[in-house]
Parts: C-alpha cells; sequence; structure tokens
C-alpha cells in the first residue's frame, strides 16, 4: 500500500480544500488538548461534519488530543474520547503516557496514534508504545533515514508517520518552554507564540553596563530555523518504511495548504521533477532544508531573516465552473486584461489565461474586482472545479 499523504486542517474549509487538492487524510484539532490553540480549530459538531465529509470520499480524519496532560484536564479527555469515537474519527494523536492509557480504556475502538511531541526516536520507544496500544508513531523530526529505516525493520508491525513539510521548531520535536518562559504561553499545552522567529540581541555585562555582542554578518535570528522540504525524497521514504507522509501547517492559509498538497500529490503520482519542486516555491516560505534526513545537519539555523515572499500571488477560490465562466471569490485585486494562473487537482493546472467579460455580483459589466470575497464572474478557457485557485505571477 502506497504512503498516505496526510494535511494540516485548520478548520472545516480548509479540511475540505486539503482532500480537493488530493490528500489522503488531515488531522485537525477540537477546541481544547490540541499543540494548536490559536488556530481556528473544530466544534464538535463541525468535527462530526468533517469525519462524516471526509469518509463519504472515503478519506480520514486524525483529531489532535497532543497536550501534556495535567490531573484537572483528565475528567474531560476521558469523556472526549468516547465523543471522537463515537464520531467516527479514525485515529486520535496523543502525546501523553497517560493519555494514551485513557484513550484505550475509555475509547477501546478509537485507534491512537503518538504525536511526534513524544520524542520517538528508537525502536523499543516504537514497540513500547504499541504494546500499550497505538497503532501509529509519529517520528521525532531528528531522525534520519537510515535511522527511520531500522525502526521499521524492528518494528514492522509499528505505522510510521514523518513531517516532510513545513516549519521546523528550534527545540527538540516541538518541546519548548521558551514561549511560556517569556510570555506566560505553554507551546505544550498548545498556546505557543513562536518566540523562536523573533529577532535577538546578545549582550555582555561589561564595567560600563550592557553592551551589545555583534554575533557575525547575518543577523541575530539565532533560534529561526528553515522550514523543512523533503519532496526530493518521498520514494527513499517510502522505502525506508514510511506510512504516511505528514504536512505541517494547521495555522498556515488556505492557499498555502492547497499549493503545498497539490504539489505533494502530483509528486506521489507522478514523480519528482524541477516543475513540481518549483511549485513549493509559490508559497510565502522560509529557506528550505533537508533537515536531518541524511544525519547531522548544522544548517537548519536561518540566520539572516524569517520569509521570503512566493512567486505567486492568492488572487481568487473559485466557486463554480461552466458553458466557459468561472465564478470566483476575490482574495487579492485583480482587473480585466490581467493574466491570471490556474491552482488545480486537474488538467487546468498551471495554465494561464486573460480574464475577460467580467461582472460583479451584481451582473454590472466589471474592469476592477476589488471588493473583498465578492463574487466575479469572467470567461476562462480551461475545465475548473469549484475549490480551485487562481493566482498571479509576482514580477521578479
Amino acid at each position: 500500500m502506497r504512503p498516505e499523504l496526510l494535511a494540516p486542517a485548520g478548520n472545516l474549509k480548509k479540511l475540505k480544500c486539503a482532500f480537493h487538492f488530493g490528500a489522503d487524510a488531515v488531522y485537525a484539532g477540537g477546541k481544547a488538548f490540541s499543540l494548536r490553540a490559536f488556530a481556528d480549530n473544530f466544534s464538535d459538531e463541525e468535527l462530526a461534519e468533517g469525519i462524516a465529509y471526509a469518509h463519504e470520499r472515503g478519506k480520514k480524519v486524525y483529531v489532535a488530543a497532543n497536550i501534556f496532560a495535567r490531573n484537572a484536564d483528565l475528567p474531560a479527555l476521558g469523556a472526549y474520547f468516547p465523543v471522537l469515537q463515537e464520531m467516527g474519527a479514525d485515529a486520535v494523536l496523543v502525546s501523553d503516557l497517560g493519555a494514551l492509557a485513557l484513550a484505550r480504556r475509555t475509547a477501546p475502538r478509537l485507534p491512537v496514534h503518538v504525536s511526534t511531541q513524544a520524542n520517538v526516536t528508537n525502536a523499543e520507544a516504537a514497540r513500547a508504545y504499541h504494546a500499550l496500544g497505538a497503532s501509529r508513531v509519529v517520528l521525532a523530526r531528528e531522525l534520519s533515514l537510515e535511522e527511520i529505516a531500522a525502526i521499521h525493520a524492528a518494528c514492522p508491525d509499528v505505522e510510521l508517520e514523518v513531517f516532510v513539510h513545513g516549519a521546523m521548531c528550534i527545540s527538540y520535536s516541538g518541546r519548548c518552554y521558551l514561549s511560556d518562559y517569556l510570555d506566560g504561553r505553554p507551546a505544550n499545552r498548545g498556546a505557543c507564540v513562536q518566540a523562536c522567529r523573533r529577532t535577538y540581541r546578545i549582550q555582555s555585562l561589561g564595567q560600563e553596563g550592557w553592551c551589545d555582542v555583534a554575533e557575525d554578518a547575518r543577523g541575530t535570528y539565532v533560534m529561526n530555523s528553515r522550514d523543512l522540504n523533503l519532496s526530493a525524497h518521498l520514494a527513499e521514504l517510502e522505502k525506508a518504511g514510511v506510512s504516511s507522509f505528514k504536512i505541517e501547517g494547521r495555522m498556515k492559509s488556505e492557499y498555502y495548504l492547497a499549493t503545498v498538497v497539490n504539489a505533494y500529490r502530483r509528486i506521489l503520482d507522478g514523480g519528482y521533477s524541477a516543475a513540481l519542486a518549483a511549485e513549493l516555491d509559490c508559497i510565502d516560505h522560509r529557506a528550505y532544508t533537508t533537515a536531518y534526513a541524511f544525519g547531522e545537519n548544522h544548517a537548519t539555523v536561518l540566520a539572516d531573516g524569517s520569509q521570503e515572499a512566493g512567486t505567486c500571488e492568492f488572487v481568487a477560490v473559485v466557486l463554480s465552473a461552466r458553458d466557459g465562466y468561472v465564478c470566483a471569490e476575490m482574495r487579492n485585486r485583480f482587473y480585466e486584461g490581467e493574466t491570471l494562473e490556474v491552482l488545480s487537482a486537474g488538467v487546468a493546472h498551471g495554465k494561464a489565461f486573460c480574464v475577460q467579460n467580467m461582472t460583479d455580483a451584481g451582473g454590472a459589466p466589471c474592469a476592477d474586482a476589488k471588493r473583498v470575497q465578492e463574487c466575479y464572474r469572467f470567461s476562462c478557457p480551461y475545465p475548473l472545479a469549484a475549490g480551485d485557485i487562481l493566482r498571479r505571477r509576482r514580477s521578479v
């Protein structure tokens, strides 16, 4: 069986976007117990709707309940797991041993996956979690391909999930106290403020008080990490025994999600190419790294700044398409006569066309699509589908 493509879903709209562009499964969080407290996240009703939507399409939904639980969390967690089981969630992700035991006891039919926060770095840990009832472990991001293959060889019955794309953390698999220390918002309970992305100034206390100490010519982002990109190495990961390729980003935009999922889906189905690699430059991102896939790597720190602008800009989402026309919801201003490009899971992907015969939501001729989230209608020579995205190339 081919590895699944697993995408983040910060809300119901993003869940549907991920499936539209080719994800096999998504991971999502409820309003509590998730390590992305600042994402929109799902109410119980939205989660039930999302699970039903996924199952109608032969897809899966995994629900994150991966905080490091305190005693006060246990009663609510114990009540939450049976709710997920009743909804038909395909698995719950946990980091905490107590949460794992509680899930197995209160919802015995609910599969359990062990989050990357648990720092599984060896075969004995994977085997131990499996013995406790986990069917899958999300391996620590610090492992090499060689180490992943060794874990699979020793534990062939354990599904292995690996991050292949997205933001990296300067701390070991995200187990960080910096956010809590500086801002009183604990990362390990879902409230990380990404303090590591800030600029810092190193100082020394001399005879005359504090004085600046220069770092080097590259800057002061001493804890800022590059973004992970293993798109060129999916075949090697599959050979190593990886069951699921995971994309990071429950707080990322719909456009980011569509672009990354579409690129990885096409790579999985048709192989890696320079054109598909370039798709991953269409989004805002930090400089890419393969992290530790090939062993120790000291070039993961991004010392010279933060994100760089993508080569494309999100313009509109297609709401409907028929008879040579599309109706699209505006996200960034565009004009009649402008050339737009298609982001699609279909055959029109990458095609460019000129916006013509545009009308506004009232049906009046319009040359300037300037009202945010208004629906504009215009001709398009390609077969598009609801959910496809229109973008523009940024000038070099």
